[in-house]
């Protein structure tokens, strides 16, 4: 029988902490209304103290709308550079209060850059309840 790999990870491990400072698009995997997946890149941003990541977008796009349509929504965010790879498991909702917003934006720009400027921006917090990974 072959050997069954562990792949779980603690939150505040340095090989996750590094591996969510350096710039890596991920995709975010939403539940559609009848179920299914819907799976677009995104720029995330990982915050072992507060356990949330977060993503900015718009509030009319559709992984905002497939959030707020399912309270508590199950998420999946997951990046992959070479054999390197990253899932960031949770629950998902949408905030449009602009204080979260603003830390979202903060945490975006230190990892990603400025984001373009959108008086529509939300974010998508995900409260964690696991990662896996080979880091």
């Amino acid at each position: 029988m072959p050997r069954r790999v562990d792949h779980r990870l603690e939150p505040h491990d340095d090989r996750v902490t590094r591996f969510c400072r350096e710039r890596h698009l991920a995709t975010l995997t939403t539940p559609r209304p009848d179920g299914t997946p819907h799976v677009v890149p995104v720029g995330v941003t990982y915050d072992a103290d507060a356990n949330l990541a977060r993503v900015i977008t718009s509030r009319s796009s559709r992984k905002a709308r497939h959030v707020a349509a399912t309270p508590d929504a199950p998420v999946a965010v997951c990046h992959v550079d070479g054999r390197r790879w990253l899932t960031i498991e949770g629950r998902a909702v949408v905030r449009a209060e602009p204080d979260a917003v603003a830390e979202a934006e903060r945490r975006y720009t230190e990892r990603y850059g400025t984001p373009r400027p959108n008086p529509e921006r939300v974010v998508i917090e995900i409260t964690v309840t696991r990662l896996l990974g080979n880091l």
